[in-house]
């Protein structure tokens, strides 16, 4: 497999070259990053701490992407538009990382499915999508009399708030429960919590990699399902299965559960 890596001199994309460039069935053919970066120009590689690769860090995303089967994605929302629409231009396939897309990203990430396969996902942990769907399950098990809350807990340098994980786990619960209302936050005089709220809070500090723990309130009971993350190479491994699974699929959106075979 071919691979290109957008993002690539940013903590994820420096693990996404590291892992690349030791697995022996991919060759990394292309690196890009922002204008402005101070990286520009060097080599991948180096940029990651695997020693020179002959890849060097690139801002022009059709040069970076000439030649991939697929690019990984780790960036910033407002800089993904131009990478979907190139990667649909030259027909690579995209396996993207970034949250909080807004209308633009999009709009341009279904209008490259519609030519390349693409697995977008808030997540690339093996393990959240497990929790999403036991989420799911407890919770039609346990029916509305139990109240759901959600907490997230991430780095102090983490930009976005409440996470895409925590937004992702949201959407599941409203799968199941699609009166259920999301809140951001309670202050002052905000009277008794009503069945429909589900509220999303996000906690910041320190170095923490990403928690997100689904409290389910119930009477005399509660159960507490918790993902942690304890090194960023899990979301670039996931990264790559991802890469793995869409070389060669049909154009159109998969999921991490596709990816894991559910």
């Amino acid at each position: 497999m071919k691979l290109a890596v957008f993002g690539a001199s940013g903590r994820m994309g420096q693990a996404v070259t590291r892992l690349a460039h030791a697995a022996p069935d991919i060759q990394l053919v292309g690196a890009i990053c922002a204008a402005d970066d101070p990286a520009l120009g060097r080599d991948a590689g180096e940029v990651a701490g695997v020693g020179a690769i002959g890849v060097e860090l690139s801002a022009d995303i059709a040069a970076g992407l000439l030649g991939a089967d697929v690019v990984i994605d780790f960036s910033v929302a407002n800089a993904v538009a131009p990478l979907f629409a190139a990667s649909e231009k030259a027909g690579v396939a995209i396996v993207s990382g970034t949250t909080n897309l807004d209308e633009r990203g999009q709009r341009a990430l279904e209008q490259a499915a519609a030519k390349v396969p693409v697995v977008w996902a808030p997540n690339m942990s093996r393990g959240v999508q497990v929790l999403a769907e036991v989420v799911q399950h407890a919770m039609r098990r346990l029916g509305a009399e139990f109240d759901v809350e959600i907490v997230e807990v991430h780095h102090r340098k983490k930009l976005d708030a409440p996470s895409g994980t925590a937004i992702r786990l949201a959407d599941a619960a409203r799968e199941v429960r699609t009166e259920l209302a999301e809140l951001r936050g309670r202050d002052g005089q905000v009277g008794a919590r009503t069945d429909e709220e589900m509220a999303v809070f996000g906690v910041r500090g320190g170095d923490v990699i990403g928690d997100h723990t689904v409290h389910l309130l119930g009477p005399s009971e509660r159960l507490e399902l918790t993902h942690r993350a304890t090194d960023r190479d899990l979301f670039a491994r996931g990264a790559i299965s991802a890469a793995r699974y869409v070389l060669g699929r049909a154009p159109g959106r998969y999921t991490i559960a596709d990816v894991l075979g559910g």
